[in-house]
């Protein structure tokens, strides 16, 4: 199989999860012993948490081209970038590398569509539900997706930066995740993006009859398909 370039840690809590789940993947898929072929570079999410509140894109860019290109050099095939947010600088990472980028927008955007959602709650990071490198992404693939209101969202965000990026699973957070997505089916929405990788920690498919797309589970899919394609091939 393919290598899987994976650029985590932001947070671990949801790179460990991507790990996980490629690991049974590949286990489900092909039986016995069978693991998956992963590189991993985690880098300290707190210099990046800091960059992102202070608006050092390009910082944080190169640190995330530097990562890919490491990843590249040390032989992955393709590179995941196991964060929502972290995808506002996927420019500067296919710039600097030749492997192929599996971008999580365009992930999930597919599976938006082949459920025939048309109007998703996106909840995910302030930065990912308010700027147009998410949400722009999903336009192009004719989905108008929705977001919270402005103290839904910082909600929102506070839970992801202050509990679930530090392994708190809290009931009384996931009863207000529960009830803005209920508002927000009121609304018209008809699906729910968790565009943050570690909401899927805190609410799932079980949770609602909505449908949930996990963007960590779509893209995780989507990087075993990837590299486990040579091999079909041949066979």
């Amino acid at each position: 199989m393919t290598t899987i370039g994976l650029i985590g840690g932001m947070s671990w809590e949801s790179t460990a999860v991507y790990y996980r789940l490629l690991n049974e993947g590949v286990r489900a898929r092909q039986g016995g012993l069978h693991s998956a072929d992963i590189l991993l570079h985690s880098l300290d999410f707190a210099p990046v948490a800091e960059m992102q509140a202070q608006g050092d894109w390009e910082g944080a860019g190169a640190l995330l081209a530097d990562s890919a290109l490491r990843l590249e050099r040390a032989g992955a095939g393709c590179i995941v970038l196991c964060t929502n947010t972290m995808h506002k600088v996927a420019d500067r990472i296919t710039a600097a590398t030749r492997v192929p980028f599996l971008h999580l927008a365009d992930v999930t955007a597919k599976a938006v569509k082949r459920r025939g959602v048309r109007r998703p709650l996106l909840l995910a990071t302030r930065f990912t539900m308010e700027q147009r490198f998410y949400l722009g992404r999903l336009a192009a693939f004719g989905i108008e997706a929705m977001v919270p209101e402005e103290a839904q969202r910082t909600e929102v965000h506070r839970v992801i930066y202050e509990e679930l990026c530090r392994g708190r699973i809290e009931p009384a957070s996931k009863a207000r995740y529960l009830a803005i997505i209920a508002e927000a089916a009121g609304q018209g929405a008809d699906g729910v993006i968790l565009g943050c990788t570690e909401i899927g920690l805190l609410i799932g498919q079980d949770d609602l009859d909505l449908p949930v797309f996990d963007t960590t589970a779509l893209h995780v899919e989507t990087a075993l398909d990837f590299a486990l394609a040579a091999e079909s091939q041949a066979a």
